[in-house]
């Protein structure tokens, strides 16, 4: 039975947002790293990277916002510190020091990391009849997959 934010039991509610927290700290983490290759790219394929992980991070930071707006229409806290996505994230920091091939790779991992979370974070969503939270993580596990694509493609 497909229900709202404000119909959804304190415990799903607790559940959905935990994910959804999960997804924002590894999305915040993906932004600064994109944004982190994007300033420190080098080498032949500079241009089409360095565009390439400017997407990634404008999009990231887009998506970072829907998300903590949905933990709070699910009247949760959105964890809004570095320290604690950082602490709370599978996907880690890189000091940026790297060949464009390492930061390719880095980059696709973190996208996959990301789509497989979203995708988790959907199917708790929908175990607790929360379409619109599922819905959202869908299009977001989408996004990621398509960017891992992209960045795989570079590795061929």
């Amino acid at each position: 039975m497909t229900q709202t934010a404000a119909a959804l039991s304190t415990d799903a509610q607790t559940q959905i947002v935990e994910a959804l927290n999960q997804s924002v700290a590894e999305t915040a983490v993906t932004t600064m790293l994109a944004q982190n290759f994007h300033w420190n790219v080098t080498g032949m394929a500079f241009g089409p990277l360095h565009d390439l992980f400017q997407k990634i991070y404008e999009d990231h930071f887009i998506a970072q916002d829907d998300l903590a707006e949905r933990i709070k229409a699910l009247q949760g806290h959105a964890e809004g510190t570095l320290a604690g996505m950082i602490a709370r994230s599978k996907v880690s920091e890189h000091d940026g020091h790297a060949k464009d091939q390492e930061m390719i790779k880095a980059m696709m991992v973190a996208q996959e990391t990301l789509a497989a979370t979203l995708a988790g974070a959907g199917e708790i969503a929908a175990v607790h009849g929360d379409t619109l939270t599922e819905d959202l993580c869908i299009a977001r596990g989408q996004e990621h997959e398509k960017f891992a694509w992209f960045l795989r493609s570079h590795l061929a």
